[in-house]
């Protein structure tokens, strides 16, 4: 494992903090940047004007898609470059969950699946910041198990295009998105893994309805997404007819990489915390059990920090990561809802507090109690990854398939919708 930047990666790491420090703000250590856009509409509008603003700069000075061909707007480098940015422009404060989903997953899946016609359309784009784009996967009777999703696109006429009607859910900034890549079943006679198809579409189209979902933290990021009677031609299908599995699990490899780490309070957090508090007259910190649980997080934290580390290593040598991505989301995401846990415990009844003036570490566990339990489901629940870890890197069996041969149609469903 090489913890030490090349000559060319330390060059590089250079140039980005010099374009960071004349372009963004550094952190100043609240918790505003980790609570996620706000949720009124003037905050909204300022958050995506400033996020199309960085964006464009990025575009014009060539940081936008690192690793992608020049001909797309890229600069063709290794994906070290783009962790090494990554690493860079975590310590400023700039909007984030804007295009993410958009130039993380759903553009590269249009990149490898759409014609090139489409390809030219809609890269260049997003790429600037003047479009953005969501991923329409989940739906109220598919989540962790996606290949058995309900939404219909039946064929129109003599094949010139598609009619949609069904349902998605938890579908991330639908209320702003332009666009958004929709896998839907075209055939339900085939196993369930068989019958589906991959489009994009405007999130503008007659039938589409956008409702956004409230979230127990008070914030509403997520939405339901309704088709009724969709149009879509055939020009916005992504790969070829019933092959909607095999184009979606480009989409869901590029998201594995990009949810990766959760955010929020980390040790760091947690023990300043422990040390500006008191239980039982003391500091919290000189507390034995509390000792324990600092104990246990930092060594999880410097595991995952190594983790990364053998990721990066495997990047700089042009090699392709292991399941360190599984790992990764795994271990932080429930690290995280324990810290968040000890932190509220440690507040006492501050913790009912949320306003950022009135209470210590400005409401960062507070909001992390609320908003972490979702980190465990969303990018792949925990069973889902440790499956992923069990089959695909301990070889142990996989689990039981009670619907394996059967077509999508003679799978017992329970409910309806």
């Amino acid at each position: 494992m090489d913890f030490n930047d090349t000559p060319e990666e330390a060059a590089f790491r250079a140039e980005v903090r010099a374009f960071l420090a004349a372009n963004a703000r550094k952190k100043d250590g609240t918790a505003g940047s980790v609570r996620g856009r706000p949720d009124d509409a003037e905050g909204l509008k300022a958050t995506l004007a400033a996020a199309r603003a960085f964006q464009a700069k990025k575009a014009e000075a060539g940081y936008a898609a690192l690793t992608w061909p020049q001909a797309w707007g890229g600069r063709g480098l290794s994906p070290i470059m783009q962790v090494i940015f990554n690493q860079e422009q975590a310590a400023y404060d700039i909007p984030r969950g804007v295009y993410e989903i958009g130039l993380g997953m759903c553009i590269p899946t249009l990149m490898k699946h759409g014609s090139p016609e489409a390809a030219q359309r809609y890269v260049p784009p997003a790429v600037r910041g003047e479009e953005i784009w969501c991923q329409l996967f989940s739906e109220p009777g598919a989540g962790s198990d996606l290949a058995g999703l309900s939404t219909r696109a039946v064929r129109r006429g003599h094949g010139e295009g598609w009619v949609i009607n069904g349902q998605k859910i938890w579908t991330s900034g639908a209320h702003f998105c332009d666009y958004g890549i929709l896998l839907t079943r075209t055939d339900p006679n085939l196993a369930k893994h068989e019958g589906l198809t991959m489009f994009f579409l405007d999130m503008r189209s007659k039938g589409v309805e956008v409702r956004r979902i409230k979230q127990i933290s008070g914030t509403s990021n997520f939405n339901e997404v309704f088709f009724t009677d969709v149009e879509i031609p055939d020009s916005q299908r992504l790969g070829a007819v019933g092959e909607g599995w095999k184009v979606a699990l480009t989409t869901l490899m590029n998201e594995r990489l990009a949810v990766g780490e959760a955010p929020g309070p980390d040790f760091e957090d947690i023990f300043q915390l422990a040390r500006e508090v008191s239980v039982d007259g003391a500091p919290a910190i000189q507390d034995r059990a509390m000792r324990e649980r600092l104990a246990d997080w930092y060594v999880e934290t410097q595991g995952l920090r190594l983790t990364k580390f053998r990721s990066m290593t495997a990047l700089s040598r042009g090699q392709t990561p292991g399941p360190e991505a599984s790992i990764t989301k795994l271990v932080s995401a429930t690290k995280l809802q324990e810290i968040a846990n000890a932190g509220m415990d440690l507040l006492g009844a501050g913790g009912a507090l949320m306003e950022d003036g009135e209470t210590p570490a400005a409401s960062l566990f507070q909001q992390a109690l609320l908003y972490s339990p979702g980190l465990r489901i969303a990018g792949g629940t925990d069973e889902i990854l440790r499956n992923i870890i069990a089959e695909r890197v301990l070889g142990l069996p996989q689990d039981p398939r009670a619907d394996k041969g059967m077509s999508f149609a003679q799978v017992p469903r329970g409910g309806g919708r």
